[in-house]
């Protein structure tokens, strides 16, 4: 099919292109934000957000812009075309660009998959930190999505850690697939040093 010539070839350019392709996954607030900051700014890689599609597709159907509405979408996009879909979407534009590239962010386990499939050298980042600190983070935010109080915020994330259906949201569990994970609770330093780290050995 047009589609599975499609994989194979983006499959081949991802392996002799020698491009790194770098997933986010993490928990609301831990940084998976300023890890794309770090790798766009100081290594060059061209970012893809699924934030940013969802966003519009959000704002097309004129809905409220908020966690529910992204979660809503989310869902019914990966359970009604293909747990993959956002990824693979995504994905394409990262092979069109031609550069390494980071994608943000990954919340199902089906995406996991879709990413692996689709990139042989595909690499899953996590982060994570402690909840109290990860609220203050979203609150300083000043971000639409990002203006709910604490027991909000800790039902949100728990909706997100629950699901074992590969088309639903489960945080945790995409966690714990990662390839690396990221312990952001000191300071900015720390969390770039532990990139800084990991890049290095990806290198070799």
């Amino acid at each position: 099919s047009k589609y599975m010539s499609g994989v194979a070839r983006s499959q081949a350019f991802c392996y002799y292109a020698r491009m790194n392709v770098i997933g986010i996954t993490g928990t609301f607030g831990a940084g998976k934000g300023t890890v794309v900051e770090y790798l766009t700014k100081t290594r060059g890689f061209a970012h893809f957000s699924a934030r940013a599609l969802l966003t519009k597709e959000v704002k097309q159907r004129g809905l409220p812009l908020n966690r529910d509405s992204m979660h809503t979408v989310a869902t019914e996009f990966r359970k009604n075309i293909s747990p993959g879909y956002l990824m693979e979407k995504l994905y394409a534009e990262a092979a069109e660009s031609g550069k390494n590239a980071v994608i943000e962010s990954v919340r199902a386990l089906g995406e996991i998959e879709t990413l692996r499939r689709l990139c042989p050298t595909f690499t899953l980042f996590a982060v994570d930190a402690r909840a109290e600190l990860r609220y203050e983070r979203i609150r300083s935010r000043q971000s639409e999505t990002d203006q709910v109080s604490y027991k909000k915020f800790l039902s949100d994330e728990e909706r997100e850690n629950v699901s074992t259906a590969p088309w639903r949201s489960n945080l945790r569990a995409c966690i714990k697939a990662a390839d690396h994970i990221f312990t952001n609770n000191e300071s900015l330093e720390k969390l770039h040093q532990q990139i800084e780290q990991v890049l290095t050995s990806l290198e070799k």
